[in-house]
Formats: C-alpha cells, sequence, structure tokens
C-alpha cells in the first residue's frame, strides 16, 4: 500500500467513525500527532514494546523453530490488547495515522513529498550538517 493509499483508508475510517463531524482545526490535528509521539516517549520510558508477532509453536519434530505470523488483520481484540496496546510501536502507528488523515485533510500528496525529501536529503552533507 503506498502512502497515498494509506491516507484514502485512514480518511475513509475517521469519517466514517464520526471524526468529521466537527469543522477541521489544522493546530489541533498538530497537536493530536505531537501527543501521540510524546505517549511513545512514555511507552518507551516504561519499557513497553510489543511482543514479537512471531509466535514460537512447539514442535517436538521441529522443535521450537516454526514460527506462527499473525497478520495484522487476523487478530482479536484480546490479542491486541495483550500483545500491543500501550506500546512504543502502538504510538508510532498512531501517529503515523494521524500524520496520514492531516495530510488528506491538506491534500498533501505524501508518496511525491516523502520521495522528494528523500532526493533531497540526499544531496545534504553527512548528518545534514549537524551534531546530531
Amino acid at each position: 500500500m503506498t502512502l497515498n493509499e494509506l491516507q484514502d483508508v485512514v480518511f475513509y475510517y475517521a469519517e466514517r467513525q464520526g471524526f468529521h463531524e466537527a469543522p477541521f482545526n489544522f493546530g489541533e490535528s498538530l497537536m493530536l500527532i505531537v501527543s501521540e509521539l510524546s505517549e511513545a516517549l512514555e511507552a518507551d520510558r516504561s519499557g513497553k514494546y510489543a511482543k514479537n508477532p512471531l509466535v514460537p509453536i512447539p514442535n517436538k519434530e521441529v522443535g521450537y523453530n516454526n514460527l506462527l505470523y499473525i497478520e495484522p488483520e487476523n487478530i482479536t481484540k484480546a490479542f491486541y490488547e495483550q500483545y500491543v496496546k500501550g506500546t512504543v510501536e502502538e504510538e508510532i502507528a498512531d501517529a503515523i495515522i494521524r500524520l496520514c488523515h492531516l495530510a488528506k485533510r491538506k491534500d498533501v500528496n505524501l508518496d511525491w513529498h516523502v520521495k522528494a525529501k528523500m532526493t533531497y536529503n540526499a544531496t545534504r552533507p553527512y548528518k545534514h550538517g549537524k551534531k546530531y
């Protein structure tokens, strides 16, 4: 899925869930993205990381080398709450979702702009000339 396709999916979901009932507020949207990143920081400070979605399956014949990968669309609410809720990964995903929603509201072509920025960044000096 491209970023532009993700924007469309996020926008449709937000509309369906009632997030377009209030007038659009650009500043509020930006601050909600910042809040997700703050939550990611707090999750990191607390050591809350998602458990690996590759779950070992005991098998006497092959040992523990068989791994079951659970596709995101196949997880249950209980699985998500046990393995993902409140983690760094969840909060980063929330920030990306909110960024995609904001970009769609502002008619930003994320595919083009991210590629253009990466192309431009490739022309810049080491660490873009900064300390970090």
